[in-house]
């Protein structure tokens, strides 16, 4: 689409079925189609952090975190709305004076005309969410998730489990995760018999130690998630060994594990906006925003 001024206001002419701009809350609805939020967690905190649901958007930036090197890249963009997969605001807060990271974040945001919405373990249990991109990535068919959503599809819930076409060694299926997900300093970990084989998947975007049991359950051969601890990953590995040490582990970056998604999703929300007779400009953030620079390995220095 051709760029156009960063606006805000609008006229009846604007939206014409042909040409029509989105409202903020048509993009909300859009989104809600796409990402309920009943499917959230209990503990989690999705949805509009800030925006007027009266305003135009005409650009939609995609991100995984809300950080201000996101917030800089949004609002040299021109963006209306910020649309991340982390929240900003998890746990209540008294104040967003813009003394703190957060409080600045949210006084940027709107100074500069740009909403924020956030998608997070509703994006993650969605049909065509976080673990059904890496499901896809990684090629695995029959794919199910690895717990079901209680208010939700029996297809919808919290990370997935499937089977490869055929039998690869762990090394090999590593190298495939690593080759698809992108560059960060930890790499990527792997815990297992480098020529065992393997065929049974089980993923979670993001941090998925809580789901170990699931995995088990499913016979997983291995487990492909972020963030993986030391003890729930040794003890995991203890069991497995009483076994046919299956599962086995790859520990990806958390960052890296999510960002697969936004490309999706923000094809999705095009989608579902121009069935509606609505058109906006929709990009995926250029920000790597992995906390960590670089690592130190044996015979690196």
């Amino acid at each position: 689409m051709e760029d156009h001024p960063h606006e805000h206001a609008g006229t009846d002419t604007d939206r014409t079925p042909e040409t029509a701009v989105p409202t903020l809350g048509d993009v909300l609805l859009a989104a809600e189609e796409l990402w309920p939020e009943s499917l959230a967690e209990d503990w989690d905190a999705p949805g509009l952090v800030a925006g007027r649901a009266d305003r135009e958007v005409r650009r939609i930036l995609f991100a995984v975190d809300p950080t201000r090197e996101v917030i800089d890249e949004a609002l040299d963009w021109g963006a209306d709305l910020l649309i991340t997969h982390h929240p900003l605001l998890l746990k209540p807060v008294n104040s967003v004076a813009a003394t703190t990271f957060k409080g600045d974040a949210v006084h940027r945001l709107i100074e500069g005309g740009c909403a924020l919405l956030t998608v997070h373990t509703n994006g993650d249990s969605a049909v065509g969410g976080v673990s059904d991109v890496l499901a896809d990535a990684f090629g695995l068919g029959n794919v199910t998730p690895l717990v079901r959503a209680a208010a939700g599809l029996p297809e919808e819930g919290i990370g997935r489990v499937g089977d490869l076409p055929e039998a690869l060694t762990l090394a090999d299926f590593a190298e495939r995760v690593f080759g698809l997900l992108p560059a960060v300093a930890g790499g990527v970990r792997v815990a297992g018999d480098a020529a065992g084989l393997i065929r049974r998947v089980a993923v979670c975007g993001g941090a998925g130690d809580s789901l170990f049991d699931a995995v088990r359950a499913e016979r997983a051969d291995v487990y492909v998630t972020a963030d993986l601890r030391h003890h729930p990953a040794s003890e995991l590995r203890e069991r497995a060994h009483t076994g046919n040490g299956r599962p086995y582990l790859i520990d990806v970056s958390h960052f890296g594990s999510e960002w697969l998604w936004l490309g999706p999703a923000a094809g999705a929300l095009g989608n579902v906006l121009t069935d509606q007779g609505f058109t906006a400009e929709l990009r995926v953030s250029s920000v790597n925003s992995d906390p960590w620079d670089f690592v130190l390995t044996p015979g690196l220095k």
